[in-house]
């Protein structure tokens, strides 16, 4: 959820009652200071941070989320065992994002409060093994005694009662509240997830850090410099910087990268985050009374 979720859609999120989440990945430790107070004036309610390991001011970061007194941290991209026991020892719940069940075990070694497994149908980083959603959860469960969100591939009420049947507590979103009116993503890219299609996003830069993208210019750039044999210092140089602000917060449709799941196919319209939080619910009552009435 980078450059999507600031404070407007993770308030708006805590308000229409889950667990709102500003994403710090591409936010300088000050710009985050402004969103958790932005965040803690509009909403009353508990609401957390996501901090990817792998970015720069990490120990930063952490202590903003201290001195904020954030309810909640996700961390993912990293080694929890070097900041979970601070931030638990300041009250702070840790929850860790994983891709396999062998991460989920080093997690709960580390001792963090929850688990996230995240199957590769997800936007953003993601893990090397390709692990689906419908695999990870049950293997993720039978590996760790934790509380446990699926995330990857879910945005329907369905999906949510699928990852509950095959373990999950709960559940983590990210592409259908890209598709928010209160998401931070520009209008391009909102439009762009909306109009995407089955087969439109596609795993690469394994060399660098797995990311899921929406095919366009720049992904096309990195299948052309695979062709040729890139490296991993070509691709680094084809990244450049910035290359993700671009797409997803500045609309830049063509060269930009833009991070998205494979369930983008299955969103068609940008909502309130109220109203998708309440489509999920009824879809979830549906799809539970459906399985109820094949007993």
């Amino acid at each position: 959820m980078v450059w999507c979720s600031g404070w407007e859609l993770a308030s708006a999120s805590s308000n229409a009652g889950i667990l709102g989440v500003i994403g710090a990945g591409s936010m300088y430790p000050d710009v985050l200071d402004i969103h958790i107070r932005k965040c803690r004036a509009a909403t009353d309610r508990p609401f957390g941070v996501n901090i990817p390991l792998l970015y720069p001011d990490i120990d930063s970061l952490i202590e903003r989320v201290i001195d904020g007194k954030v309810p909640v941290v996700i961390t993912s991209a990293g080694n929890p065992r070097t900041h979970t026991a601070r931030l638990r020892d300041a009250g702070i719940k840790v929850m860790h994002v994983v891709s396999s069940a062998k991460f989920a075990r080093k997690a709960a070694a580390a001792g963090v409060d929850g688990i996230i497994c995240e199957g590769f149908e997800a936007g953003g980083h993601n893990g090397l093994e390709e692990t689906t959603t419908m695999c990870l959860v049950p293997q993720v469960r039978a590996a760790v005694d934790l509380p446990l969100a699926a995330a990857g591939g879910i945005a329907t009420g369905g999906a949510m009662l699928a990852a509950m049947a095959l373990g999950a507590d709960g559940v983590q979103i990210g592409s259908r509240f890209v598709a928010s009116a209160e998401s931070s993503a520009h209008t391009h890219f909102k439009d762009a997830v909306t109009q995407a299609n089955e087969g439109d996003t596609l795993l690469t830069l394994k060399e660098l850090a797995p990311v899921r993208l929406l095919k366009n210019g720049f992904y096309e750039s990195v299948r052309a410099a695979y062709a040729k044999g890139a490296t991993r210092e070509d691709l680094l140089a084809l990244l450049g910087k910035g290359r993700a602000k671009r797409g997803m917060f500045e609309g830049d449709l063509k060269d930009g990268e833009l991070e998205i799941g494979q369930v983008a196919g299955l969103i068609s319209d940008v909502m309130p985050v109220a109203r998708i939080v309440e489509r999920l619910l009824d879809e979830y009552a549906s799809a539970l009374a459906r399985m109820q009435s094949m007993d």
